[in-house]
């Protein structure tokens, strides 16, 4: 299925035009996306293993959920539905905590473009991971890391293929945003 996407400018404001999928990577346009982070109180954050199908970053390690927002769609229904689509989660609006919106423009060599801005939320995963249902031509795996795994596999992604390498500063703030959420 190809959906349509909005199409946004250079400063993420609304263009009122929309168009599919696969031509929004073609061609560049700049979109937007809802990219959700789950924790656990006792210090853990759920990786998604991104599907061997995928034309980007196949198998690399990564946010827990992630998708485009659909034409005409708002940034939180789309990361409540990505969650239900992707991991079989259920959340609310109110679970969710928004953190910022990110930028991520990157060409690749296979000719895809990402023009996109990442509205990025942080929730507590209060269930069990077994209780997940991962969608497997978007999930190849999921796991719980500790913080400090995480930060570990982060500074050593550069050899061990685990995490998109361009995303460290992005990584990073997320993961302090965690930190700060656990303490509260």
């Amino acid at each position: 299925m190809d959906e349509l996407i909005d199409i946004v400018t250079r400063d993420g404001l609304p263009t009122g035009k929309s168009i599919q999928k696969s031509i929004i990577h073609s061609k560049g346009h700049y979109h937007n996306t809802a990219h959700l982070w789950l924790y656990t109180k006792s210090g853990e954050i759920l990786l998604q293993q991104r599907s061997s199908k995928k034309l980007i970053c196949p198998l690399l390690w990564d946010v827990s959920v992630a998708g485009h927002v659909d034409a005409g769609e708002s940034i939180s229904d789309a990361a409540l539905r990505e969650t239900k689509e992707e991991i079989g989660l259920s959340l609310a609006k109110n679970d969710l905590l928004k953190i910022g919106v990110f930028e991520c423009f990157q060409h690749y060599e296979n000719g895809f473009i990402d023009n996109e801005f990442h509205h990025t939320f942080i929730a507590e995963l209060k269930v069990d991971l077994t209780d997940l249902k991962p969608e497997k031509n978007e999930v190849e795996d999921l796991k719980l890391v500790t913080l400090p795994e995480f930060i570990k596999l982060l500074d050593n992604s550069d050899k061990n293929s685990h995490f998109v390498t361009t995303n460290r500063d992005y990584y990073l703030f997320v993961l302090n945003s965690i930190k700060n959420a656990i303490k509260n």
